[in-house]
């Protein structure tokens, strides 16, 4: 099982995330982790906090050597706005009091909600836990699973699909894994270059007018084997882990599989995947992707198609949504902390972190193994023995 923890807050001293149950002897570095957090700070329309959020890794657990020990891994990302003194009174860990306590909620966050929860009467006790900056941790966890998949040949990637009323046009080919170099060179990670242009002028428009922009993301896993998930219990549907994994993002409102709604106004015989047998590769095949590579709660084989639609940002830089402060009762404007016109982009990284781990662990659970060579004996034997059915 695999299993990851995060901690730290947007601007205290780092992020940290541990990930447990990975195998012994799989290759990482830095690099590779360095290299899938500059992925998420990507795309047409981030702010200029962009510029110093760069991500600072340390491996402080479970790697020697460039290699995975079997112990749980421990990765830190530094916050460079720490190391200026900027936030050290503000979030610090020791005792003391906030000279400028944030007590007017902003609408569209988790702000008010927490406040009520906790019982806090500063909204930063909630917001910076909210802050989406976490999914830097997230998307460290999902560098370590995404090596691990690619071992097993299984590659998650990504692409934005729509952005405010800007779609890709509907026949368009789906992206593959040599695909994805494209896609990263793309100012909003769109594979369609006539979308790719109509969404920069919609992004555009969006400034101008101090709004923002949501939009919808989709993930691609390719060279998943059949199998993985189950039918056998609720919890451990393969749909139902994605679905929840991909929600689990913030800002998320709603998750696809395959054609998703859609085929819902379709009748039968036009909403399944028919299936054919090759004799060539003596594989099963579907016609079709319009279950998203997931039937009955398990993988069959095919690309696992799935999608995410992220709301517009609830941060505006043009203070127009009404809220109350908590203390006066007093109605006013939500207060701006620094915000982006869109993170869809960004989204879809992040999307393919969630994808993947929920893969790894589905990949791990059905092979099992305590170093990456007997995961393998173990996943090559299971794929022979699918060849004799």
């Amino acid at each position: 099982m695999l299993r990851f923890l995060t901690a730290g807050e947007s601007h205290g001293p780092a992020l940290v995330v541990t990930v447990e149950g990975l195998p012994a002897g799989i290759p990482v570095t830095v690099e590779d982790l360095s290299v899938e957090l500059a992925r998420r700070r990507l795309g047409y329309g981030r702010g200029p906090r962009m510029k110093f959020e760069a991500d600072e890794i340390e491996l402080v657990g479970g790697v020697r050597h460039g290699r995975t020990l079997g112990s749980p891994v421990s990765v830190l990302i530094h916050n460079s706005e720490w190391k200026t003194g900027k936030w050290a009174k503000e979030m610090a860990a020791a005792p003391g009091t906030t000279d400028a306590p944030l007590t007017q909620p902003r609408p569209g966050h988790a702000d008010l909600a927490g406040m009520q929860k906790y019982g806090f009467t500063d909204a930063r006790d909630v917001l910076e836990r909210a802050s989406a900056r976490e999914t830097a941790a997230r998307v460290a966890a999902g560098a370590l699973a995404k090596r691990l998949l690619s071992h097993l040949d299984v590659a998650v990637l990504s692409h934005v699909v729509q952005m405010g009323p800007a779609r890709v046009r509907d026949d368009l080919a789906r992206p593959g894994p040599l695909d994805l170099e494209q896609i990263d060179a793309s100012e909003v990670r769109c594979f369609d270059p006539d979308a790719e242009a109509a969404m920069i002028t919609e992004i555009k428009e969006a400034a101008k007018a101090g709004d923002s922009l949501g939009g919808v993301v989709e993930v691609l896993a390719y060279g998943a084997p059949p199998g993985l998930g189950s039918h056998v219990h609720w919890d451990r549907r393969l749909d139902g882990m994605l679905a929840q994994a991909l929600m689990s993002i913030q800002a998320m409102k709603a998750v696809e599989v395959g054609e998703g709604i859609a085929v819902a106004a379709r009748r039968g015989s036009d909403a399944h995947d028919p299936i054919h047998w090759d004799a060539a590769t003596g594989d099963y095949v579907r016609e079709g992707a319009r279950s998203g590579g997931i039937e009955g709660g398990m993988s069959t084989g095919e690309v696992i198609v799935t999608r995410a639609a992220m709301k517009p940002l609830a941060t505006l830089n043009r203070p127009v949504l009404t809220t109350v402060d908590v203390v006066t009762k007093e109605e006013t404007v939500s207060f701006k902390e620094r915000t982006d016109v869109t993170a869809v982009p960004a989204a879809g990284v992040v999307g393919e972190t969630m994808v993947a781990l929920v893969l790894a662990n589905e990949v791990l659970r059905k092979f099992g193994g305590d170093s990456l060579g007997e995961l393998l004996r173990n996943h090559a034997g299971y794929l022979d023995s699918l060849r004799t059915r």
